[in-house]
């Protein structure tokens, strides 16, 4: 059940759910170190997707104009400098669990797949048959941004996000309380088992789950854990910024961000800005990536697309 507010405008767009305007704390001093420091910051009301954006609803927006996604399109060697010349096709990056693991390298469980795109999720001849109902996946930075020009909306900010994914409950570890699973009772499409290599979630659910498959928060959204990581509009920093000094100067409605800092300095040859990413996915696992609360965040290249992100759209009240 979702909670009323009195400064809700009238009217609603379909689908959305109303997020009250006010000021919380942001970021998480507890864990990983780009979440800190935890930090107040007000933020206005706005109106936020109660799902994620689904197979259905991006398959709409495709019928109606056309787009090709960048996972559909043959990468230009010039954004590329030094990329193998067989690597430079279309496709998306492809979680497949292996049967065993040596060390850390992620490419045990991770590959760039040829063909994969949010029509083949898994390349090859696979489709969305049963999955019509699920996050739409494969999709970079732009593919959200174009879909949410197109349905008269935006992205979140990261505050914004954070804000929505809190429900409420701004002093707690996760978005439903302070228990990963409270009795036992999974609240969200995380890995159960051992990453990467040993699941135990129901059948149906290995990868993405229908939305509205779990409990929503206290704001009566789904998905705002789990499931999908999700695009925000900010770029990417190692870091928040530290606290104002004094009440009169909280930041409010932060946006953006550095796009120099957003750089992959690891890989200087290549300038692919980086957005930050929340809500973890069903890859996300105690033994691995506990980035299953609303606090944490994750950087993304705007090019790059998984088969574990997606995206939910809001719209602000002057927008």
């Amino acid at each position: 059940m979702s909670l009323a507010f009195e400064d809700e405008p009238a009217k609603a767009p379909e689908g959305m759910v109303w997020i009250p305007g006010r000021t919380f704390t942001m970021g998480s001093n507890d864990h990983y170190p780009e979440e800190a420091p935890a930090h107040p910051v007000k933020v206005d009301g706005f109106w936020i997707e109660e799902t994620l954006v689904t197979n259905r609803k991006f398959m709409e927006f495709v019928k109606a104009t056309g787009y090709v996604t960048l996972a559909e399109k043959t990468p230009d060697p010039e954004d590329y400098p030094g990329a193998l010349p067989q690597m430079l096709k279309a496709g998306s990056l492809l979680f497949t669990m292996p049967k065993t693991v040596s060390g850390s390298d992620i490419t045990q469980w991770w590959s760039f797949k040829f063909g994969a795109s949010w029509r083949r999720p898994l390349g090859g001849l696979s489709d969305l048959r049963g999955k019509l109902d699920h996050p739409v996946v494969h999709i970079a930075y732009v593919d959200a941004k174009t879909y949410a020009k197109w349905a008269g909306f935006d992205l979140p900010t990261e505050a914004e996000w954070e804000l929505a994914a809190r429900g409420g409950l701004d002093d707690a570890e996760f978005a439903w309380g302070d228990e990963l699973m409270p009795g036992g009772v999974a609240m969200a499409n995380t890995w159960q088992g051992t990453f990467p290599t040993h699941s135990t979630k129901p059948k149906g659910h290995e990868r993405t789950s229908p939305v509205r498959s779990f409990p929503p928060n206290g704001y009566g959204l789904y998905d705002m854990i789990g499931n999908v990581w999700e695009w925000t509009t900010d770029y990417w920093s190692t870091r928040h910024p530290e606290p104002a000094a004094k009440s009169c100067c909280i930041p409010t409605n932060p946006r953006g961000g550095d796009i120099e800092a957003s750089y992959d300095r690891t890989q200087p040859q290549i300038r692919i800005p980086r957005r930050v990413l929340k809500g973890g996915s069903h890859l996300c696992a105690p033994n691995y990536c506990r980035r299953y609360r609303p606090a944490a965040r994750h950087a993304e290249p705007e090019d790059t697309s998984t088969s574990h992100v997606g995206f939910r759209c809001v719209k602000r009240v002057l927008a």
